[in-house]
Protein backbone atom coordinates (compact mmCIF):
# COMPACT_ATOMS: atom_id res chain seq x y z
CA UNK A 1 0.00 0.00 0.00
CA UNK A 2 1.29 3.49 -1.22
CA UNK A 3 -0.33 4.79 1.98
CA UNK A 4 1.54 2.40 4.25
CA UNK A 5 2.63 3.81 7.93
CA UNK A 6 6.39 1.35 8.40
CA UNK A 7 7.45 0.94 12.09
CA UNK A 8 10.01 -0.39 14.07
CA UNK A 9 9.33 -0.57 18.00
CA UNK A 10 12.52 -0.71 20.47
CA UNK A 11 11.91 -1.47 23.86
CA UNK A 12 13.46 -4.07 26.31
CA UNK A 13 10.41 -5.64 27.29
CA UNK A 14 8.89 -8.56 25.48
CA UNK A 15 5.85 -7.86 26.80
CA UNK A 16 5.58 -4.05 25.70
CA UNK A 17 6.54 -4.56 22.39
CA UNK A 18 3.96 -7.47 22.57
CA UNK A 19 1.08 -4.98 23.23
CA UNK A 20 2.14 -2.31 21.39
CA UNK A 21 2.50 -4.83 18.24
CA UNK A 22 -1.05 -6.01 19.13
CA UNK A 23 -2.50 -2.01 18.88
CA UNK A 24 -0.91 -0.78 16.18
CA UNK A 25 -1.49 -3.88 14.17
CA UNK A 26 -5.58 -3.49 14.41
CA UNK A 27 -4.88 -0.42 12.23
CA UNK A 28 -5.00 -1.54 8.68
CA UNK A 29 -2.42 1.24 7.27
CA UNK A 30 0.07 0.58 10.17
CA UNK A 31 2.43 -2.13 9.27
CA UNK A 32 5.13 -3.50 12.05
CA UNK A 33 8.63 -3.96 10.48
CA UNK A 34 10.42 -5.24 13.20
CA UNK A 35 11.25 -5.41 16.84
CA UNK A 36 14.13 -4.60 18.66
CA UNK A 37 15.48 -5.16 22.42
CA UNK A 38 17.77 -2.58 22.22
CA UNK A 39 19.29 -0.15 20.90
CA UNK A 40 21.79 -1.11 19.20
CA UNK A 41 19.47 -3.23 17.12
CA UNK A 42 17.16 -0.69 16.73
CA UNK A 43 19.69 1.29 15.04
CA UNK A 44 20.59 -1.07 12.45
CA UNK A 45 16.65 -1.63 11.82
CA UNK A 46 16.31 1.86 11.36
CA UNK A 47 19.19 1.73 8.98
CA UNK A 48 17.88 -1.47 7.16
CA UNK A 49 14.31 -1.32 7.02
CA UNK A 50 14.22 2.58 6.55
CA UNK A 51 11.00 2.35 8.43
CA UNK A 52 8.62 5.73 8.38
CA UNK A 53 8.62 5.65 12.24
CA UNK A 54 10.17 4.68 15.10
CA UNK A 55 9.36 4.19 18.72
CA UNK A 56 11.82 3.87 21.24
CA UNK A 57 12.32 3.27 24.89
CA UNK A 58 14.90 5.56 26.40
CA UNK A 59 15.98 3.53 28.85
CA UNK A 60 17.58 0.05 27.04
CA UNK A 61 20.44 -1.66 27.59
CA UNK A 62 23.75 -1.44 25.07
CA UNK A 63 22.57 1.44 23.63
CA UNK A 64 19.53 3.70 25.31
CA UNK A 65 16.73 5.74 22.83
CA UNK A 66 18.33 9.12 23.39
CA UNK A 67 21.65 7.38 22.38
CA UNK A 68 19.66 6.02 19.15
CA UNK A 69 18.39 9.62 18.41
CA UNK A 70 21.67 11.19 18.62
CA UNK A 71 23.14 8.53 16.03
CA UNK A 72 20.20 8.80 13.73
CA UNK A 73 20.32 12.60 13.75
CA UNK A 74 24.47 12.79 13.24
CA UNK A 75 23.54 10.98 10.11
CA UNK A 76 20.56 12.79 8.91
CA UNK A 77 18.18 8.90 8.70
CA UNK A 78 14.64 9.87 7.87
CA UNK A 79 12.68 8.21 10.40
CA UNK A 80 10.51 10.00 12.84
CA UNK A 81 11.48 8.93 16.58
CA UNK A 82 8.77 8.65 19.31
CA UNK A 83 10.48 8.22 22.58
CA UNK A 84 8.48 5.78 24.79
CA UNK A 85 9.09 6.68 28.63
CA UNK A 86 8.04 6.29 32.17
CA UNK A 87 9.84 9.81 33.07
CA UNK A 88 7.62 12.26 33.03
CA UNK A 89 10.09 15.00 33.57
CA UNK A 90 9.90 18.24 31.69
CA UNK A 91 14.26 18.25 31.27
CA UNK A 92 14.09 14.67 29.87
CA UNK A 93 10.86 15.32 27.00
CA UNK A 94 13.22 18.58 26.43
CA UNK A 95 16.17 15.77 25.74
CA UNK A 96 13.61 13.92 23.42
CA UNK A 97 13.17 17.27 21.30
CA UNK A 98 16.49 18.37 21.16
CA UNK A 99 17.73 15.28 19.54
CA UNK A 100 14.78 15.94 17.03
CA UNK A 101 12.18 13.57 17.88
CA UNK A 102 8.80 14.54 17.28
CA UNK A 103 6.65 11.93 19.75
CA UNK A 104 6.86 11.71 23.55
CA UNK A 105 5.06 9.00 24.63
CA UNK A 106 4.09 7.82 28.34
CA UNK A 107 4.17 3.92 29.02
CA UNK A 108 1.70 4.65 31.43
CA UNK A 109 -1.28 5.29 28.32
CA UNK A 110 0.98 3.75 25.45
CA UNK A 111 -1.66 1.98 24.65
CA UNK A 112 -4.38 4.54 23.96
CA UNK A 113 -1.97 7.30 22.55
CA UNK A 114 0.44 5.19 20.54
CA UNK A 115 -1.75 5.11 17.33
CA UNK A 116 -2.54 8.72 17.58
CA UNK A 117 1.09 9.17 17.65
CA UNK A 118 2.41 7.09 14.56
CA UNK A 119 0.08 8.90 12.65
CA UNK A 120 0.79 12.33 13.96
CA UNK A 121 4.64 12.06 13.74
CA UNK A 122 4.32 10.10 10.31
CA UNK A 123 2.81 13.23 9.04
CA UNK A 124 6.05 15.15 10.15
CA UNK A 125 4.05 16.76 13.27
CA UNK A 126 4.48 16.61 17.05
CA UNK A 127 2.77 14.10 18.96
CA UNK A 128 2.96 14.51 23.05
CA UNK A 129 0.51 12.30 25.50
CA UNK A 130 -1.60 14.76 26.95
CA UNK A 131 -0.45 14.34 30.36
CA UNK A 132 2.37 16.28 29.78
CA UNK A 133 1.60 18.73 26.61
CA UNK A 134 2.02 21.31 28.90
CA UNK A 135 5.56 20.71 28.48
CA UNK A 136 5.69 21.81 24.59
CA UNK A 137 3.64 24.78 25.49
CA UNK A 138 6.52 25.75 27.74
CA UNK A 139 9.19 24.92 25.39
CA UNK A 140 7.28 27.57 23.28
CA UNK A 141 7.27 30.22 25.41
CA UNK A 142 10.77 29.46 26.56
CA UNK A 143 12.04 30.13 22.94
CA UNK A 144 9.98 32.90 22.05
CA UNK A 145 11.47 34.75 25.65
CA UNK A 146 14.50 33.41 24.48
CA UNK A 147 14.37 35.14 20.68
CA UNK A 148 13.07 38.13 22.75
CA UNK A 149 16.05 38.67 24.91
CA UNK A 150 18.81 38.12 21.97
CA UNK A 151 20.18 41.82 20.69
CA UNK A 152 19.60 42.19 17.74
CA UNK A 153 20.42 45.54 14.66
CA UNK A 154 16.83 46.59 15.66
CA UNK A 155 18.00 47.57 19.42
CA UNK A 156 20.67 49.81 18.24
CA UNK A 157 20.14 53.81 18.05
CA UNK A 158 20.24 55.41 14.19
CA UNK A 159 23.62 57.02 15.21
CA UNK A 160 25.10 53.69 16.45
CA UNK A 161 23.69 51.81 13.08
CA UNK A 162 25.59 54.44 10.97
CA UNK A 163 28.52 53.96 13.09
CA UNK A 164 28.17 50.38 12.83
CA UNK A 165 28.06 50.64 8.80
CA UNK A 166 31.16 52.61 8.43
CA UNK A 167 32.95 49.92 10.60
CA UNK A 168 31.67 47.38 7.97
CA UNK A 169 33.53 49.06 5.60
CA UNK A 170 36.99 49.06 7.57
CA UNK A 171 36.76 52.62 8.67
CA UNK A 172 38.58 53.43 11.58
CA UNK A 173 37.50 55.25 15.03
CA UNK A 174 38.78 58.76 13.23
CA UNK A 175 37.75 58.21 9.85
CA UNK A 176 34.64 57.56 11.02
CA UNK A 177 34.82 60.54 13.56
CA UNK A 178 35.72 62.77 11.14
CA UNK A 179 32.99 61.70 8.90
CA UNK A 180 30.38 62.10 11.31
CA UNK A 181 31.89 65.60 11.98
CA UNK A 182 31.99 63.93 15.92
CA UNK A 183 35.15 62.90 18.21
CA UNK A 184 37.41 60.11 18.25
CA UNK A 185 36.64 60.04 22.02
CA UNK A 186 32.47 60.06 21.14
CA UNK A 187 32.83 57.08 18.14
CA UNK A 188 34.66 54.91 20.95
CA UNK A 189 32.09 55.61 23.53
CA UNK A 190 29.55 54.60 20.46
CA UNK A 191 31.52 51.46 19.40
CA UNK A 192 31.50 50.27 23.53
CA UNK A 193 27.66 50.90 23.96
CA UNK A 194 27.13 48.83 20.40
CA UNK A 195 29.19 46.09 22.24
CA UNK A 196 27.27 46.23 25.21
CA UNK A 197 23.56 45.85 23.26
CA UNK A 198 25.15 43.12 21.17
CA UNK A 199 26.60 41.18 23.85
CA UNK A 200 30.13 41.20 21.83
CA UNK A 201 33.40 40.82 23.67
CA UNK A 202 37.09 41.09 21.96
CA UNK A 203 39.10 43.12 20.11
CA UNK A 204 37.62 42.48 16.21
CA UNK A 205 34.10 41.01 17.33
CA UNK A 206 32.67 44.42 16.71
CA UNK A 207 34.30 44.66 13.05
CA UNK A 208 33.09 40.52 12.18
CA UNK A 209 29.60 41.57 13.44
CA UNK A 210 29.50 44.47 11.14
CA UNK A 211 30.85 42.42 8.02
CA UNK A 212 28.50 39.43 8.74
CA UNK A 213 25.35 41.99 8.87
CA UNK A 214 26.81 44.16 6.17
CA UNK A 215 23.53 44.07 4.32
CA UNK A 216 21.37 44.46 6.93
CA UNK A 217 22.81 47.68 8.42
CA UNK A 218 21.27 50.53 6.92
Amino acid sequence: MSDEIRVIIADDHPIVRRGLVQVIETEPELKVLAEAGDGVEALKQIRELTPAVAILDIDMPAMGGFAVGREVQRHGLPVGMIFLTIHSEEDMFNEALDLGALGYVLKESAVSDIVAAIRTVARGQHYISPAISGFLINRGRRADSLEKKNPTLNDLTPSERRILKLIAEDKSSREIGELLFISHRTVENHRTNICQKLGLTGSHALLRFALKHRSEIS
